[in-house]
């Protein structure tokens, strides 16, 4: 897979084996963990694993998260894109075969419309490229900023439902609705 896209301030490709130090700095904080169950990274190790893991997914399932560069720094920071969720061990809200799209920063990046702007991008690729009828999202309920990235790029809300004694927001957006 060789994905590639580019808005004012992003880059925004496959992750790379040369983005370890950037995931650790990501998946480490316990910020960016407070709305996804509290359970940041310890290790250099785990990080590589999710590396891995995504990686796996670009050939498997031919989409994962991208990493988001800053075109004027060079830096890492963070993901954003898809995730094609398959199996009983990634089903949602009853869903097991969907797309949903995400997106995780370093704090400091925070604040800066980067998630905003990666998203957009994103679900612009997801519906005109990729060719996708539908993309979800779920966001913690309290999760106010994830929430509101989600309702700005189109996504409606459908319902809320529980998952590991959170409250969360699912959403959708169906391609016919699709209008950029």
């Amino acid at each position: 897979m060789k994905y590639y896209l580019e808005t004012e301030r992003l880059i925004i490709r496959e992750l790379r084996w040369t983005d370890l130090e950037g995931m650790f700095e990501l998946d480490s904080n316990t910020e960016v963990h407070k709305y996804l169950g509290n359970k940041p990274i310890k290790t250099r190790e785990e990080a590589k694993n999710t590396i891995l893991s995504i990686r796996e997914q670009y050939i498997e399932r031919g989409i994962g998260r991208f990493a988001v560069i800053e075109k004027k720094t060079g830096a890492f920071i963070g993901w954003s894109g898809f995730k094609l969720n398959k199996g009983k061990k990634e089903t949602l809200n009853g869903f097991d075969n969907f797309i949903d799209i995400g997106y995780r920063f370093i704090p400091k990046y925070w604040k800066k419309g980067y998630g905003l702007e990666s998203a957009i991008a994103c679900l612009d690729f997801g519906f005109k490229t990729l060719n996708y009828n539908i993309i979800y999202g779920a966001a913690d309920v309290k999760n106010l900023g994830s929430n509101k990235i989600l309702q700005k790029i189109g996504l409606q809300f459908v319902n809320e439902f529980k998952y590991d004694n959170s409250a969360i927001n699912w959403y959708q957006f169906k391609k016919e609705n699709y209008e950029n």
